[in-house]
């Protein structure tokens, strides 16, 4: 092997350069131990699936905050209600008269045929339940129950059972239909989205490189990441609750992080070659630099989760460990099995060439750099020319896309806002036409009597709350087999996203239970989906500029360490958080119904869940940042190397323009390529974080972020001495007096 720092010895450029970082050193061993690396990753893999299979655990999608009314209420049911704590279904069966006999006969029958199937455990008798039937006698309604505490964890092939004997017992003036979460899951496609996003990949990175095996490399390190990491989500679902949604949210960052930070790897790879550096010595040159980037960029995401953990939540908790693990997964593959790949193919980098038609030789400049084409380099030009009127109107039109959040309901979709042909759409619309939106809103009134002293507690709160505004029903007190527990349901006159409901549950909770219950001694909670919904939002509310200050504190300090600017930190975090606004404003228009709704299939106003922001923000702004470390470690260079702010500005941003333009396009496919899900909370993941990736692409990196830099002038690199002095040296940028000639002339175009 030629060393790299003779080869450049020997080309005269840097005589006695220092050794390679550790990074350089670590890629020059995994380089030459590439069969061992490549048995280590197999191995690792074998053992995530070993581990999984035996030990992995269930996903478990719970709302509930810990500590909160509506979570004693829970736990009071789940304890002495156990008959009645499993998932329910609801059947809902409509006819001209369900009352009459042959109907009834019909009902009972099909009740008993369900009630002998799998998971069940109880069904009602809807002609011995009051309020089962609707007040016009064309709609009654019977609940199972089902042996298990999670929808998540009913096999999909019982719940489509019960699909199919509820579509088998339909005739002409019957109809029936199935409500509740286990509906839902089971109704749900997979839309086989992530192959989708890996096809398109492909394609965009065969454009870019023009060569299979250069377009190969990213791919192949995103699959193994993405192989490892998914493989360990059943272990990481064993020690914590994990939501149903988090795996597709781990596979989507895992998969577009990976051809990111390969695809920058590569294309720094493909500069050193062409600079004359062997495939090793190229190796250890791009991990060197390119690889500083990527470990820096991919801190900045994990930082931003770990900012989730401030929410309390175990939803939101669970989907951070697993997007976590996904991106260190990403990390250690890109400094280990990257180097390991680049040993075999590394000589064959730009082999397989495709037939698309004559493209230009590469030009390296004295400094070892491709010299960006022409067209990058004039836009580099304009935007230094016009600054003032390129930042001016990006701020506009970030504030314009995030105009539409100002409006957006907070809420949990429900089955509602499923497709109109979907059984639990149309259970929840019969009811809703039956007895009225709120009984799609029961809220359960738990009382634990086991230290009451006044047995007529329950009757004047059974009272009070049939008085009060905004209550449709109220039901007898049902008590548990011991005797030391009621249960009250109580309906809304609205249903479960109208604000007025979360106006009753709040008076239950502030007015009218306090006064029932006061000096009985009895401990009364309001639970249900309502009041849980009310709690999270709640909580989440109280607990988000933490969160906010948090990553974008920890943010900035990893900024400031890396480039050695406090102003570009600084203007880095805000830019992020206007492209976080535009993508929460992109993201509330499509809720809103619409044209633009029911492109993706959302054709009602649908309300967004409090939790998707506050994800969304952890990954968009950990995701900004990554643009911002590409794009300002080239600037950097530049800076470095000619101590030149706007022909910095403009080199980087011709050197990164290509790269980023692509990585953004890939990250646009792999996101987008999750909108067809049936789950909202996917589809407007996917919608938000490929429209963030646009906006930030485009709109921030290539005008604003180098429009504000030109403004600023020299003061972009402003750091007071002290700090100077006291901080860690991280050459994010690479190091210069190793890789780069120190005399580098000024940028031209290839011509």
């Amino acid at each position: 092997m030629t060393d790299l720092v003779s080869t450049l010895d020997d080309r005269g450029d840097v005589p006695h350069a220092p050794r390679p970082g550790p990074l350089g050193r670590l890629a020059g061993l995994t380089f030459r131990r590439r069969g061992t690396v490549l048995i280590a990753w197999a191995i690792a893999l074998a053992a995530a699936i070993g581990l999984s299979v035996a030990f992995g655990g269930e996903f478990a999608t719970d709302n509930s905050v810990p500590g909160s009314d509506s979570r004693h209420a829970q736990d009071l049911l789940q304890d002495r209600f156990p008959a009645q704590a499993g998932v329910p279904v609801d059947v809902v069966v409509q006819a001209d008269d369900v009352t009459g006999a042959d109907v009834q006969g019909e009902v009972n029958a099909l009740l008993g045929e369900m009630d002998s199937m799998p998971y069940v455990t109880a069904v009602e008798d809807p002609y011995d339940t009051p309020g089962a039937v609707a007040p016009d006698g064309r709609t009654v309604v019977a609940r199972l129950y089902l042996d298990v505490a999670n929808a998540n964890d009913i096999p999909v092939e019982d719940t489509q059972e019960l699909l199919a004997t509820a579509e088998a017992a339909e005739h002409d003036g019957l109809e029936i239909s199935l409500g509740g979460r286990a509906v839902q899951l089971a109704e749900e496609t997979e839309a086989g989205s992530e192959m989708i996003g890996l096809a398109a990949a492909a394609v965009i990175l065969l454009i870019m490189f023009g060569s299979v095996v250069a377009a190969g490399l990213p791919l192949a390190m995103a699959l193994a990441g993405l192989a490892v990491s998914a493989s360990l989500t059943g272990v990481v679902a064993a020690v914590v609750d994990v939501p149903s949604f988090a795996p597709i949210l781990g596979m989507m960052l895992g998969i577009a992080l990976g051809i990111d930070y390969a695809l920058l790897m590569v294309t720094r790879f493909r500069e050193w070659r062409a600079a004359g550096l062997d495939p090793e010595s190229a190796t250890v040159a791009t991990l060197d630099t390119a690889g500083r980037a990527v470990l820096v960029a991919g801190g900045t995401v994990m930082v931003s989760m770990l900012g989730l953990f401030a929410m309390g939540l175990s939803n939101i908790s669970g989907a951070a460990v697993v997007t976590m693990v996904a991106v260190l997964i990403v990390m250690v593959a890109a400094v280990t099995l990257f180097p390991a790949l680049l040993g075999y193919l590394g000589a064959r980098i730009d082999r397989l060439r495709l037939p698309m038609g004559r493209r230009r030789p590469a030009r390296v400049s004295a400094g070892g750099h491709l010299v960006p084409a022409a067209g990058w380099v004039r836009w580099s030009r304009l935007v230094q020319r016009h600054s003032a009127l390129a930042a001016v109107a990006s701020v506009a039109l970030l504030l314009v896309l995030a105009a539409p959040f100002l409006g957006v309901h907070i809420g949990l979709p429900d089955a509602g806002n499923d497709p109109e042909d979907s059984s639990s759409r149309q259970a929840y619309d019969a009811l809703a036409e039956g007895f009225g939106p709120g009984h799609n809103a029961p809220m359960l009134v738990v009382a634990d009597m086991s230290e009451a002293n006044d047995a007529a507690a329950l009757e004047r709160l059974q009272a009070e709350l049939g008085t009060t505004d905004g209550v449709a029903a109220v039901s007898p007190p049902q008590f548990n087999p011991a005797g030391d527990t009621a249960l009250i349901t109580v309906v809304p006159t609205t249903g479960p996203q109208e604000a007025d409901t979360q106006d009753v549950v709040r008076t239950l909770r502030d007015a009218v239970i306090p006064a029932a219950a006061d000096g009985s001694g009895a401990e009364i909670h309001v639970g249900g989906v309502t009041a849980t919904v009310i709690d999270m939002d709640t909580t989440i509310t109280n607990r988000l500029a933490l969160l906010i200050g948090g990553v974008v504190l920890v943010s900035i300090l990893l900024l400031v360490v890396a480039f050695r600017s406090i102003v570009i930190a600084v203007t880095a975090a805000v830019m992020n958080l206007l492209s976080v606004a535009a993508a929460y404003g992109v993201a509330a228009f499509f809720l809103q119904g619409g044209w633009a709704g029911q492109l993706i299939g959302i054709d009602t106003a649908t309300p967004m869940a409090s939790f998707v922001p506050v994800i969304m923000f952890a990954l968009l702004f950990g995701l900004s940042m990554d643009y911002e470390v590409f794009l300002i470690s080239r600037v950097r260079e530049a800076w470095v190397r000619t101590q030149d702010n706007s022909q910095a500005i403009v080199s980087g941003l011709a050197g990164t323009g290509r790269v980023i333009t692509a990585a953004a396009a890939i990250m646009i496919v792999v996101f987008a390529s999750f909108i067809p899900s049936d789950q909202i909370f996917v589809k407007i993941f996917g919608v938000g974080m490929a429209a963030a990736i646009l906006i930030d692409a485009t709109v921030v990196r290539m005008l604003l972020v180098p429009a504000v830099m030109h403004m600023l002038g020299r003061s972009n690199w402003w750091l007071p001495r002290a700090m100077e002095r006291r901080m860690p040296q991280l050459n994010v940028e690479g190091r210069p007096e190793i890789f780069l000639h120190p005399s580098e002339p000024e940028l031209r175009p290839a011509q």
